[in-house]
């Protein structure tokens, strides 16, 4: 177990990225659908960037928490943003475009941290403000590639089986809908068995180098 300081460090180092990452994966969810005709997230105050309306007891600190203490990989949800697919213009194209915001919201913070990142190490940071700067830029990086390669698995609740349903021909989209009440035990379970870490890892480590690489740095 870390010592209070190891403790302390690692949380101002990741909260800061991890607030930004499940607030603004859940609002982009929200812009999308009203965008698409949708107004139940923002009638309901949640295109709010204030993280306080998106946090989750649970998901975004109770279990990003524990994961950050015991070194595994970090990931975590938001409440998430009510969307009513019977107000989209085309409820099954939509729903889709409107799956697939977040994760491409993530997408772009994992690149805005990188281009941070970058500015960072140009400072030689051993110490001091651009070293903080640097390891909290390594956290966001880390943080939204894991929330982008989680999100894109095909497997309802999560993005990529929205995304899935909305692609597939009708038959195959009602199959795969009705995993839905079932999504997060399933993936509670792998998460517990280790299956989701190995699924996810060599994911995130491969988008992780090709995003350092395009950038020019050395992971």
């Amino acid at each position: 177990m870390p010592d209070l300081n190891e403790i302390v460090q690692k949380l101002a180092i990741w909260a800061l990225p991890v607030l930004f990452a499940i607030t603004l994966h859940e609002v982009a969810h929200g812009w999308v659908a009203r965008y698409l005709g949708d107004n139940t997230a923002a009638a309901q105050g949640r295109l709010s960037l204030n993280p306080l309306q998106h946090i989750d007891p649970v998901g975004t600190i109770l279990v990003p928490g524990i994961l950050l203490l015991l070194g595994g990989f970090l990931f975590g949800w938001a409440k998430p943003v009510p969307v009513d697919f019977r107000n989209l213009n085309n409820p099954k194209k939509d729903m889709a475009l409107v799956a697939i915001a977040g994760p491409a919201v993530n997408l772009a913070m994992a690149i805005g941290w990188t281009v941070l990142l970058k500015i960072s190490l140009a400072q030689n940071p051993e110490a001091g403000v651009w070293l903080g700067i640097a390891q909290m830029s390594i956290a966001g990086i880390s943080i939204n590639l894991v929330l982008m390669v989680l999100n894109l698995l095909p497997m309802p609740p999560l993005d990529g089986g929205r995304v899935a349903v909305g692609l597939l021909p009708m038959k195959q989209a009602i199959a795969l809908s009705k995993l839905e009440p079932y999504g997060m035990v399933i993936l509670i379970v792998a998460m517990a068995t280790g299956v989701l870490g190995n699924i996810l890892g060599p994911l995130v480590g491969l988008s992780q180098t090709g995003l350092l690489s395009l950038f020019g740095i050395n992971g």
